[in-house]
Formats: structure tokens, sequence, C-alpha cells
């Protein structure tokens, strides 16, 4: 299917007012600041330093983000430039002891190489899986005071929980960064799909590096003074794993010709492309939880170039400001749009791509695969292969039906058939009734 969507070099999903706050705002004040007045040289934050440059506004002295991240955003330079300064043994000596609190310590290990590497899509990727730690880690915290542990981020880092362990100013900070759509809003714009991977500042994973580390000096008092103990809650895991591989196992020649799918695309932005290179690239080596986060965020991408040209509303392509709604997953599959409006984007997809995307993102009884991820509910390290090969796999027929130019001879390469054959026959394994048909059968 061939549908110009948007101009593929240009475009930022960025709006005008979220760009600034991420990519402006904090550049814009120029100062050097001394180091040993941020961190010691032992690894201790120094938290009054940050908290003071937390900006309030009158009369009801709620933060205000715009001038907070200009505050912030020359200390964030200065402790940028510390740790770059820092050998990989330099950091674990001073900063390992205190990541262990959100146990998955190797994440915050891997984000200090990214800040070190060239490629940007590192510093994206490992911005999503700490972001995921960091809030598993502080639902963690929370269920030392409280029962019910909020499901959303921005929930969590306004309770009254964190604030009796760290301290309201310390989450005040924490938000200027994440949780709040009016601030910098790092975790929503890279896992909603909406931010290049050359438009996140990479002095913004240094801070939430040394922030995650003050976290953990603060936790420690919290518990010595409490005598408590900080119990992990265990992780998710996938089962139905049989269930949830639904495609073929992809080769050499199927990843090939997606290495070619994601050039030609229709919903593969330019901006965008890195990300799409950099998941296959992680399928190859393995590693594929990476490959699903990576992917993910680009689906929900692509959709939403779809959705905005079917249902004629070009600006929804942008991220929402606070006083909107983002245009997500949730909204893009569902029958009917926010004004009563019948939803276009399922009678392009057709049933059973829309089937799929509910089984694999958002029926209860289904792996729920962005929700887990996104909240670190799951282990990344021992990320099942079958669901990233399904997801992948899912992602390439995608790519192909919605393909700029002639592409008939590719449709027409026998290896691709049977993906494409699983596609169009895919039918929901884990709707309410699929389920209850499951039962019966067992039954019987």
């Amino acid at each position: 299917m061939e549908m110009l969507l948007v101009d593929p070099v240009s475009t930022t999903c960025l709006s005008p007012t979220v760009h600034y706050m991420v990519c402006e705002a904090g550049f814009e004040i120029k100062a050097n600041l001394s180091i040993s007045s941020i961190v010691s040289d032992k690894g201790e934050i120094h938290w009054r330093t940050i908290t003071e440059r937390i900006q309030y506004g009158e009369p009801d002295q709620t933060v205000d983000y715009v001038k907070s991240v200009r505050s912030l955003g020359p200390l964030c330079e200065s402790l940028h430039s510390h740790l770059q300064s820092l050998t990989r043994e330099q950091f674990e000596d001073q900063f390992v002891i205190w990541f262990q609190w959100t146990n998955c310590s190797e994440v915050f290990l891997e984000t200090f190489d990214a800040i070190k590497s060239p490629h940007a899509t590192a510093i994206a990727l490992s911005l999503m899986k700490l972001t995921a730690c960091l809030e598993r880690a502080l639902g963690d915290v929370f269920l030392l005071i409280g029962k019910d542990c909020p499901f959303l981020l921005r929930d969590l880092l306004v309770s009254q929980e964190l604030a009796t362990v760290f301290g309201q100013s310390v989450m005040d900070v924490l938000r200027v960064f994440v949780g709040s759509p009016d601030g910098l809003n790092l975790r929503n714009i890279l896992w909603h799909g909406f931010a290049s991977p050359q438009e996140i500042p990479v002095k913004y994973s240094s801070m939430l590096l040394c922030l995650t580390a003050g976290l953990g000096q603060l936790l420690k008092t919290y518990l010595q003074q409490t005598q408590s103990t900080l119990v992990h809650r265990p992780y998710v895991s996938f089962s139905n794993l049989k269930e949830l591989h639904v495609f073929p196992d992809l080769n050499h020649e199927l990843l090939s010709l997606a290495d070619e799918l994601v050039i030609k695309s229709n919903i593969v932005l330019r901006t965008m492309l890195p990300f799409w290179i950099t998941a296959l690239s992680s399928f190859r080596q393995r590693r594929y939880a990476d490959c699903v986060i990576l992917l993910l965020p680009q689906l929900e991408s692509g959709l939403r170039l779809l959705f905005t040209k079917v249902n004629k509303c070009p600006s929804r392509l942008m991220t929402a400001e606070s006083s909107s709604l983002y245009t997500t997953f949730d909204e893009m599959l569902a029958k009917q749009l926010h004004n009563e409006e019948a939803n276009q984007l399922p009678l392009v997809l057709g049933e059973s791509a829309m089937e799929f995307f509910w089984d694999f993102l958002n029926h209860q009884e289904g792996p729920r695969v962005r929700d887990h991820l996104s909240h670190g509910e799951s282990s990344l390290n021992v990320f099942p292969r079958e669901i990233a090969n399904s997801i992948l796999a899912f992602s390439i027929t995608l790519l192909c039906r919605f393909s700029k130019g002639d592409i008939a001879a590719v449709k027409e390469r026998s290896f691709l058939k049977p993906l494409m054959s699983c596609a169009d026959c895919y039918c929901s394994q884990f709707h309410p009734i699929a389920q209850l048909k499951k039962q019966v059968r067992k039954r019987y």
C-alpha cells in the first residue's frame, strides 16, 4: 500500500514547546560549576546543591518546570563532563554500590558506557531501560510504607510515600526529568516513540545516573533509621511461549530484507531510522529485550503516521502539551476517536493486525509486552526470543505493506510469503472469548 504520509527528512515529532524544553532550555544558561559542590570524590551526591536549583512559581509554589530546566542545565553539564572523565573502573568504584537498591545495577553501568558512545541510539536505549528500572525500584520503595503501588510513574512520583522516604524537594527534582508532562518527560517521549535519537541531550542521561545513585544514598539512611529492609518484587515471567511464537523463525534472508524495507517504508521517519537499524542488529546479536524495547516505540510512531493520515488530524503526530492528549497505542487501537467519530485506522490495518496488537499489548491474559518492559516488570536478561521473533516478524509485514515505490518484486519473494500469510491469518488468542474457547476445549 503506497501512502505518502509526511516529509521523511525534516519531520520532528516533538511539538515546538516540547522541543524547546528538551533540546534548548537546558542550554541557555552558561556557568562553570565546581564538581566538588555536586558530588564528592567518593560518589556522594550533594542533594542540597541540586534541590536549590528547582524553581517554584507564585503563589502556589508548584514547580516551574521551564525555569528549573534552565537552572539545572549547567549542573547537568558539569556532572556529564565529570562522568566522561572517569574510567569504567573509577565509575564502578564510586557509584556501583549506590545502584544496588534498583536490583539492576548492570543497566546503570550500561548507561555509563552509553554516555561515552558515539551512537545516539545507545543513549536513547539506555535511558528507556534506566527509567523502567528506576520506576520499578521506586515502586519497591513505595511499598515500604504504602500498599497499592501506582501503575503510572507520574502518580508514583507525587506520592506521599516517596516524599516521606526521599524528601519532597528530591521528588521535585526527579519530576523535572521524568514523570511530569510539564517537564522534560524523558521516559514518555522515548517510550511512546516521539523523540528521535539525536533529540535527547546526553547530559540528561548522566544526570539521571547521578540522581539514581543519590537516591540510593538517601534510601540507605532511611532504612537504617527505620530498621527496614527493601524487598524487591519478583519479575513477571512470560508463559505460554508456544502460543506467542506465531511466526516462522527469522533467518538471514528475512533480516536482510528488513534492512531494505526500513528504508523504503512509509511508516518509518528518516529521523527514526537508526532505531530500526539498531533493533535489527540487536536481534541478530540475541539481545532480544533491546530489540523489542527499540521496536515498540517505533511501531507506535509508525501507527501514528497512519492514524493521523487516515483520520485527517496531522497535528496529532506531535507530542501533546500537558493540556491535551498524547496520541498513543491505546487511542489508535480503539474503535472510536475521543470525539466519538469512527477511528479509520482499524479499517486500514485490517482485523488480523488489530488482533495481533491487542493480543501482544493490551489483553489482560496476553503478554502485555510494552507494559511489562516499560514499567520495569520484566527481567531484561532472560527476555524470550519467541516474543522478539513474533514482534519483529509482524513489524516486517507492516513495513512491507506500507512501503513507497514499486516493491511488487519484494512481495513475491518466496521466503517472505509464509510471514505475510501468518500475519494475514492471525486470530486472537488472548481475547476473553478466545480464552473461554480454550477452557472449553481443555474440559472436553
